[in-house]
């Protein structure tokens, strides 16, 4: 299970957002009980991101909000990520007027 959070960190954090989702997608299938929204959360962001870097702003911004709205349920830290930094990092992305930005998941040590 943590090579498959790994390895989407690692593809996000790249700005390859459709293997970020690739890899999550079979995490938060699998995964029962509370820290399945949250790998929700991740898949919903990363489809976001995909779709507003591929030039579908309107319809990446629906996705991004739903998985902000799973990842608001979760402490500041959870599942060795920095939660809160990435909800804040992600949310100027929510205006009409935004332009793409590189977003990076922060783990401990990454500052």
């Amino acid at each position: 299970m943590q090579d498959r959070l790994r390895q989407g960190i690692d593809f996000f954090n790249s700005g390859t957002y459709f293997e970020a989702h690739e890899s999550w997608e079979d995490l938060w299938r699998d995964t029962p009980g509370k820290a399945r929204l949250f790998y929700q959360g991740l898949v919903q962001v990363a489809v976001g991101l995909h779709h507003i870097s591929g030039g579908n702003a309107r319809g990446g911004r629906r996705v991004l909000l739903r998985g902000l709205r799973n990842l608001g349920m979760y402490p500041d830290a959870y599942a060795g990520i920095d939660n809160r930094r990435l909800q804040r990092d992600l949310e100027p992305l929510l205006a009409k007027d935004a332009r793409p930005v590189a977003v990076r998941i922060h783990t401990p040590g990454t500052g």
